[in-house]
């Protein structure tokens, strides 16, 4: 992997692009979240990295009353 392919996809950017084959994977290990899981959140949430982990922690507590103030 290249420097620059990090750099494009650190943890520093703000949004994480689910068209982006790599940014899901490294993302999914970084939440520790299925695919699935992140597509929803992203879906849901949008793609701002603090609102998908806010909505991933909110729905692994079973939680759905975030949603209400996404």
């Amino acid at each position: 992997m290249t420097q620059a392919r990090l750099k494009e996809s650190s943890p520093e950017r703000q949004k994480i692009n689910v068209s982006d084959g790599w940014e899901v994977h490294y993302w999914t290990r970084q939440l520790r979240c299925t695919e699935q899981d992140l597509r929803s959140a992203v879906a849901v949430a949008g793609p701002e990295i603090a609102a998908v982990r806010g909505y991933l922690q909110a729905k692994r507590q079973g939680g759905d009353d975030h949603l209400a103030h996404v």
